[in-house]
């Protein structure tokens, strides 16, 4: 079952109240609840650090952190897109958020496209990327590892130019993205390219001025 809260949606709809928090009660046999032993680790890299300096959504029902985490589960879940929260229990999902059910499809596109459009997408990427190197190896933060990889694109919104992609030995409409990686593999950051210069100029003119900016301790 979903949408058991009454009390609280009228709340935010017609009064316009804030969004209430999570409330969490005994249950059983929850499909994927195994995705809360990961909520340590998930905040332990700062999932949730700076969400609310960076983003802000309009009052309503569901706050702010329950967008992130759900995103966050439906990845570890292995749910390729938000399309298949349409055959899902809603109020299954909802018992790990804290909530009588979680959003709808339709409701986080929508909040998706406020965070990533109203929102400062790279200042809190730039913030995370900071503290992982301090956090992992701040004596070793000045060297790194890039490793370049061709993403083909299989949609119809837009043109993308062809590149070459080695897998299937064929010219196909693809991005490029370039990682930035510790040598150990711990990841940093990643740059898109949809128009791919070569990995000289992406490194001069994207990776080496964002490394200047956010390696800790001068080291860049």
């Amino acid at each position: 079952m979903g949408a058991t809260d009454l009390a609280g949606r009228l709340l935010t709809s017609i009064y316009g109240q804030e969004a209430l928090g999570p409330v969490f009660s005994t249950s059983y046999d929850v499909p994927k609840a195994g995705v809360l032993l990961a909520l340590p680790a998930l905040l332990a890299v700062g999932l949730l650090t700076g969400v609310k300096r960076h983003f802000q959504l309009p009052r309503g029902y569901y706050w702010l952190e329950a967008i992130f985490l759900l995103l966050a589960f439906l990845a570890l879940t292995r749910t390729r897109s938000m399309e298949q929260l349409r055959y899902c229990a809603p109020g299954e999902w909802g018992k790990l958020l804290g909530t009588d059910r979680c959003p709808e499809v339709r409701t986080m596109r929508e909040k998706t496209g406020i965070l990533a459009h109203n929102g400062d997408p790279q200042a809190w990427a730039g913030e995370l990327c900071r503290d992982w190197m301090t956090m992992t190896a701040p004596d070793c933060a000045g060297f790194f590892y890039i490793d370049g990889h061709v993403r083909v694109y299989y949609g119809r919104q837009t043109e993308l130019p062809r590149h070459y992609v080695s897998r299937q030995r064929l010219c196909l409409r693809a991005a490029a993205d370039y990682w930035i990686n510790a040598m150990d593999g711990q990841p940093f950051f990643v740059v898109n390219t949809a128009v791919d210069p070569g990995l000289l100029a992406v490194l001069e003119n994207e990776i080496v001025p964002r490394l200047e900016q956010d390696v800790p301790n001068g080291q860049g």
